[in-house]
């Protein structure tokens, strides 16, 4: 009587190995990419609603602020916006770039340990009183379209 061996061999391990290594290779970075354009909307949904605080503001004191302030009260007389400086999460930095009684412009900009750094097609985001959308790359190049339409 002959007496087989069952169970995988040594070459077969190696070969399913490799599949998942190049599996994972080809994941790992598609899993990255979707995750920061998922990010994306953090610092878009922080430059919506800072449009939504400044036209309140706007209403109560007859002038934009490009004064933030999160642990304040909003001040006519001082010209403060209780309104947070970062994101939700924390990703993007919220400043208010000009501000006057005929309009503001804002940006939003990954935070300093934030993952949104690695995001190089959409760095900084703009928005303006007239509701102007931009954003830059992070070698400064305009990516409007691609980063405020997705």
């Amino acid at each position: 009587m002959s007496h087989q061996e069952q169970g995988v061999t040594l070459i077969e391990l190696a070969v399913t190995v490799v599949i998942a290594g190049i599996l994972a290779s080809i994941a790992v970075p598609s899993y990255r990419n979707y995750v920061l354009r998922a990010n994306r909307t953090e610092g878009r949904a922080a430059l919506l609603a800072l449009a939504t605080a400044q036209e309140k503001f706007y209403m109560q004191c007859n002038t934009y602020t490009a004064t933030l302030d999160p642990d304040a009260a909003t001040d006519c007389d001082t010209g403060q916006l209780q309104f947070p400086i970062s994101s939700e999460r924390g990703y993007y930095t919220i400043t208010v770039t000009a501000a006057d009684a005929t309009g503001w412009t804002a940006a939003a900009e990954p935070a300093g340990d934030s993952p949104q750094l690695k995001d190089v097609d959409c760095q900084r985001y703009g928005l303006t009183s007239t509701g102007a959308k931009s954003a830059r790359t992070s070698a400064d190049a305009l990516n409007s379209s691609e980063c405020w339409g997705k």
